[in-house]
């Protein structure tokens, strides 16, 4: 019977929860949503969909993360880190194909969590972390460039150098309104908090701008600044739940862009619970936070929602005002749930260069670009990984950046343990000076004759396969009566390092030659025990240390005498 690991943090909290913590809690979530009103806007509107959408992904993917999740103070929504993922896909597919994939990735974020994969994630590469949210950093912030300069142009291409191209022939274009909107648009979210601490720069900048920009079109003639309003209807309610129509060629089509979504999702979800834990000194159940991330993908799509996912700027500004529940999650929901229901109707006033401002500072945010050069001061396989990794996701997309980039991440270390795997070949004597086998005061331990010493320093896998077939030819013509294996310093064998075994094993015995092995650790002799290794050669044959395995090839030494 699977035990699922599935423990809500919430369920836990509510049991010793009081008046004070749920006031803390409160104003928290009431920042926390208002914190999260512009970006969830601006997320939405990147991503190739209606602002309202992003809205709707941040109040019940939100709620959902906060009711489910193995996080105390996780925040989910929609995050930059999606843009360009989803919008590539409502370009290929269609909305109706980001509800198959975002569904598809919530299942198999679900069955991440059912099988305890959540502490394997934490496991991913950081340069390939830094590279591809730096990448998507330099994308986002090539997306905002037309509506930050309002320029003219009938459509945007979708890859990134083709983009650049087309701006450049539209630069005569420019609608320097829009420009001077955008621009102090940033300058606000810069240098607000020098000032107003209490209010996000971001929703700042919108009320500021979109005032501004309201007077200047309707009582000072001032045309041209394009609105919300001007590009989407708004629809203020929360949607009916649909039907999504999953079959067998949609799949197909779309999981590998699923697979991304829920690599991402997860990646960025645990990562951000993570920074979470070193701040608030809770510790996260990183399988539950993984089936709340998966439940929310799989029902925000049926009202029209984007992918959701562990937000970190959210989640530290939840932090930093008291919340310490996922009370405060939810309450973060039912604020955006008012804002959609009461406030959703003035969103469409909102100016589309002031929306660009707000997302070029999330891309300058998201491009840790310090990171990103201390990084290239590392060793050549992490500058490798990360410059790869980075330059994919920018010039084609973030699902050939992650595949490719934890492929060769995977390739990188293999080189690099094998480069630190040996294998000697001892003929005469063993230097026994620091050796933690030695049993008696002399440094040297003189080796019987006709017995041959293989000594395997580091994991005997497929990555050192040559190696071993290398030190068998240069071991020369003559054979030995008897080669003792020693792997006292071997912590792993796969079923490589096993067929390499026992292809010795066979060589040696048409050879006539006796096969011991050494220093064998319990889980390699277990191993050699399920597989019939160990009834092949002989448990007699299997050693716990080098001098049981002299003693034991002067034995056979004498048999064959």
């Amino acid at each position: 019977m699977v035990n699922i690991d599935f423990k809500p943090k919430l369920f836990t909290a509510v049991k010793h929860y009081s008046k004070e913590k749920f006031m803390a809690d409160l104003m928290a979530g009431i920042i926390v949503g208002i914190v999260a009103l512009p970006l969830a806007i601006a997320f939405g509107i990147a991503s190739g969909v209606s602002p309202e959408k992003g809205l709707i992904t941040a109040i019940i993917g939100g709620f959902i993360v906060s009711f489910l999740g193995g996080s105390s103070v996780q925040i989910g929504g929609p995050t930059g880190a999606f843009i360009i993922i989803v919008y590539g896909i409502v370009q290929q597919f269609g909305l109706e194909g980001l509800a198959v994939a975002t569904v598809l990735a919530g299942l198999i974020l679900i069955g991440m969590g059912l099988l305890r994969l959540g502490t394997v994630i934490k496991f991913i590469p950081y340069p390939i972390i830094v590279g591809f949210t730096s990448g998507i950093a330099l994308v986002i912030f090539t997306t905002q460039i037309k509506d930050l300069f309002g320029l003219s142009m009938e459509s945007v291409p979708a890859d990134f150098v083709s983009k650049w191209i087309a701006y450049g022939k539209s630069i005569g274009s420019i609608h320097f309104g829009s420009l001077i909107v955008g621009i102090l648009s940033i300058l606000i979210i810069i240098y607000s908090p020098k000032i107003v601490r209490k209010i996000p720069g971001s929703l700042l900048a919108i009320i500021v701008m979109t005032a501004a920009v309201y007077v200047c079109k309707h009582f000072l003639g001032v045309t041209g600044i394009e609105t919300i309003g001007d590009r989407f209807e708004i629809n203020a309610s929360l949607p009916e739940p649909t039907t999504i129509p999953i079959n067998l060629e949609s799949i197909n089509l779309l999981l590998p862009a699923a697979f991304t979504i829920a690599m991402l999702g997860a990646i960025e979800s645990l990562l951000s619970a993570t920074v979470a834990d070193g701040i608030t000194g809770d510790r996260q159940n990183s399988n539950t936070e993984l089936i709340a991330q998966g439940t929310a993908n799989l029902i925000t799509p049926l009202f029209g929602g984007i992918p959701v996912t562990g937000a970190i700027a959210r989640t530290m500004t939840n932090i930093n005002n008291g919340g310490r529940s996922p009370v405060a999650g939810v309450i973060h929901a039912l604020v955006l749930l008012l804002v959609l229901l009461f406030l959703g109707p003035l969103t469409k006033h909102i100016p589309m260069a002031c929306l660009a401002g707000v997302l070029v500072i999330v891309a300058y945010n998201m491009s840790e670009w310090r990171t990103f050069r201390s990084l290239l001061k590392n060793s050549k396989s992490d500058i490798i990984v990360l410059l790869v990794t980075f330059f994919l996701t920018v010039i084609f997309d973030l699902t050939i950046a992650i595949e490719i980039g934890i492929l060769l991440a995977m390739v990188l270390l293999v080189k690099r343990i094998s480069e630190t795997s040996n294998i000697s070949v001892i003929k005469d004597e063993l230097n026994m000076a620091t050796d933690a086998e030695k049993t008696a005061d002399n440094d040297k331990l003189i080796l019987p004759k006709d017995v041959e010493v293989y000594e395997i320093d580091g994991p005997f896998f497929f990555g050192i396969a040559n190696k071993f077939e290398a030190s068998m030819r240069w071991a020369g013509v003559k054979r030995p009566k008897i080669r003792i294996i020693r792997m006292r310093k071997v912590p792993f064998m796969d079923s490589t390092g096993l067929h390499n075994l026992e292809s010795l094993y066979r060589l040696s015995d048409k050879e006539g030659i006796q096969l011991v092995l050494s220093g064998v650790n319990d889980k390699i002799k277990a191993m050699l025990d399920k597989t019939g290794f160990a009834r092949k050669i002989g448990k007699e044959n299997i050693c716990s240390n080098i001098n049981e395995a002299l003693e034991r090839a002067k034995a056979l030494h004498a048999t064959s005498a």
